[in-house]
Formats: C-alpha cells, structure tokens, sequence
C-alpha cells in the first residue's frame, strides 16, 4: 500500500548527504593518497540515490495503477479506515524497510566490487 514511501524517504536522506558532500568537497580540493585506488564516496551515493529513487517511482506507479495511491487527498486509500491503516504500516514496516534494506545491500556489494575492480586495474597499471 505504501511500502515505497520508506525507499523514497531513504532516498531523500541520501540525496541531502551526497549534496552536502558535494558542496564539502568543493570547499576543500584534499586528496586522499589511496584515492587513485577507490571510487570516490559521492558517486557511490548517487548510485545509491539513483536505485532508490527509480524503486520508489516504480512502485508508486504501481500502487496508482492498482489504485492503492489516489490524486485527492489523503491519497493513499488506507488512509480511509483506521484498520487498513494499521495494515498499511505494519506493510511499511515489514515489506518496504526489508526492500530498502535489500537495495542499500546490493548498493554495497557494488561498492565493494566497484572498488576491487578500480584497485585491480590501478596496480597493473603501476606494475606495467
């Protein structure tokens, strides 16, 4: 009903960090010495950013097509009646925190791959 709505407010939290590192970062030009090894963090959290947005619209456009969201208010149809409310965020708390959980983990096994991948390349271009 409105399990989307906990990957879109992840997505909102990690929007504001990586703009926030963004604007760090542009304040200060350091350069870590290993960062020839590794992805910088900021595009790690766009990717995160990215996947948890595209999840959420997906499926919002899915509880719309089923009729679950609603363009009048209180736009979500569990809203009406106190006991799908209580079904919608028991939904929340168990669907939607495990499917963000389950993107920010394939988000972090990309990191980690991205990483191996950029260190693996980097030392053959130094041993060559």
């Amino acid at each position: 009903m409105a399990c989307f709505l906990v990957s879109a407010t992840e997505a909102v939290v990690v929007t504001a960090i990586e703009k926030g590192m963004g604007a760090k970062a542009a304040q200060s030009n350091e350069v870590a010495e290993d960062a020839a090894f590794k992805v910088p963090i900021r595009s790690k959290l766009k990717w995160l950013s990215n996947m948890l947005w595209g999840g959420s619209v997906l499926l919002a456009f899915e509880h719309v097509w089923h009729g679950e969201v609603v363009p009048w208010f209180p736009f979500l149809t569990a809203m009406n009646d106190p006991g799908d409310t209580a079904e919608m965020l028991h939904e929340m708390a168990t669907v939607g925190v495990s499917m963000a959980a389950l993107i920010t983990l394939v988000w972090v096994a990309m990191c980690l791959t991205a990483d191996a991948i950029a260190k693996r390349t980097n030392g053959n271009k130094t041993k060559a």
